[in-house]
């Protein structure tokens, strides 16, 4: 471009015939012209495709429905996954446990048992030898009768022995059962993890796509918006030159009524700088009155502000000092924080795609456990645009806390959750950027501040 402008300023300084010289530029200011629509064109339809890319980004929340739902409920089977895995160790130690005392107590039938059958053995006792003794028949019925009840004892021991050989061997089979299931669940385990893994590797690459796409197509938007600016300076320097070209063939033409336009300029100039003066002098004047209006409305206009912080700052201290009434202690205060993290987006405050906040964003890292605030009841558990994996909970008197952009939801409608109960996981569903917690307070439909209710962090 710069070549190009210097190559028209040498033509224009050259000895060549005034027509031929204005008839070049003109010819390289239309092609300049033609040029810069071309570019525009492009332009245009770039921004198109940048504002397609925009409405894919804002669309893909409900592409990302889908693999966001997958992660919650492959987050939440694992926790499940957890849990029984911890039960079956349990019961496994249990029965292991189990296992051990009946061994010991098998050891101790069987030593007596064994003792039962050396005393016998020891002291020659048996029915025969009792009955070819020939002693008195009343010490015979006596031997006879001890026998018995020693054979009765012996048999209860047998008893005995075989009911808690029978025992280990159930609780044996039981142990390998729950060994089993062990294996069972870490394998389950295993592959949910798997699948998790899978599911949110393909969410950031359809974000990563979505933002490649922007920023190849902003770059691309920019250069040709360059090239379109140094192309309208060619066609503005092509003016300056061909306007210069007719004004030194104006001056040729008319040397001779120079004298004559000169002294008519000269009067002109005088008028001129005599109404230039009057302008100036008119215009210092309004612009000493507009200073003095603007430095009237700048002072009501901190006065302004000044009465409305200490409106604000009486209201917030009553708020704090007073008690709630009846029909407002569905939540009482201080609450505690349901995730600790910078709050970004404040109660009140513009958002930046429009619009105002409704609650407060707290950042955090992915996948930090998010407590409820209050004991309550599940209301709502789902994907909803704009808000990713989203739980509401009741908490009676109109009273509900709201929770979303979280990567997953452990908990369903219907269950019932005490206070500081984990509840969800922390991430950036429903097209977000960052990592955080979108949290609300409402009463009776409305929302308020949160942080007129959350304790210190």
């Amino acid at each position: 471009m710069r070549a190009a402008a210097f190559l028209l300023l040498a033509l224009c300084l050259a000895p060549a015939p005034s027509w031929a010289a204005e008839s070049k530029l003109q010819q390289q200011q239309a092609e300049a012209r033609r040029d810069r629509e071309a570019l525009r064109e492009r332009i245009a339809k770039l921004e198109k495709q940048i504002q397609s890319s925009e409405a894919s980004r804002r669309d893909v929340t409900v592409v990302l429905k889908e693999s966001e739902t997958a992660i919650s409920e492959l987050d939440r089977r694992l926790e499940e996954l957890a849990a029984e895995s911890r039960q079956a160790k349990a019961d496994l130690q249990d029965v292991q446990q189990r296992i051990g005392q009946q061994k010991k107590e098998l050891g101790k039938r069987q030593q007596h048992l064994a003792d039962q059958l050396r005393a016998q053995y020891a002291g020659g006792l048996s029915p025969w030898a009792a009955l070819l003794s020939g002693d008195d028949p009343q010490d015979i019925a006596r031997e006879l009768g001890y026998l018995e009840y020693v054979a009765r004892a012996q048999a209860e021991a047998l008893r005995s022995v075989r009911s808690t050989l029978d025992e280990l061997t159930r609780l044996q089979d039981e142990a390998r059962r729950h060994e089993a299931d062990l294996k069972k669940l870490a394998a389950e385990t295993t592959q949910r993890r798997e699948e998790l893994q899978a599911r949110q590797a393909e969410r950031l690459a359809v974000l990563e796509r979505i933002e490649n796409e922007l920023k190849q197509q902003r770059g691309e938007a920019r250069s040709l918006a360059r090239n379109e600016e140094r192309l309208g300076k060619l066609v503005e320097q092509l003016d300056v030159a061909i306007a210069e070209e007719r004004e030194a063939a104006r001056k040729r033409a008319e040397e001779a009524r120079r004298l004559a336009e000169e002294r008519r300029k000269a009067e002109e100039r005088r008028l001129a700088e005599e109404r230039r003066k009057a302008e100036e002098q008119r215009r210092a004047e309004q612009e000493q009155l507009s200073e003095e209006r603007r430095r009237a409305a700048e002072a009501r206009r901190a006065e302004e502000a000044r009465r409305a912080e200490q409106a604000r700052q009486a209201d917030l201290k009553r708020l704090q000092s007073i008690a709630l009434p009846p029909e407002l202690k569905g939540l009482p205060r201080p609450l505690p924080w349901p995730v600790r993290g910078e709050i970004q987006g404040r109660f009140g405050m513009e958002r930046p795609e429009g619009g105002t906040w409704r609650g407060i964003v707290l950042r955090a890292t992915e996948g930090t456990r998010v407590a409820v605030v209050a004991p309550g009841r599940v209301v709502y558990a789902g994907w909803l645009a704009g808000f990713g994996n989203l739980l509401i909970v009741d908490h009676g008197e109109k009273f509900l806390s709201v929770y979303a952009y979280n990567q997953s939801l452990l908990k369903q409608v219907g269950d019932t959750v005490r206070a500081g109960e984990v509840i969800a996981t922390v991430g950036a569903t429903g097209g977000q950027v960052e990592p955080g917690l979108y949290f609300e307070i409402r009463h009776e439909g409305k929302p308020v501040n949160p942080l007129l209710w959350l304790g210190g962090q």
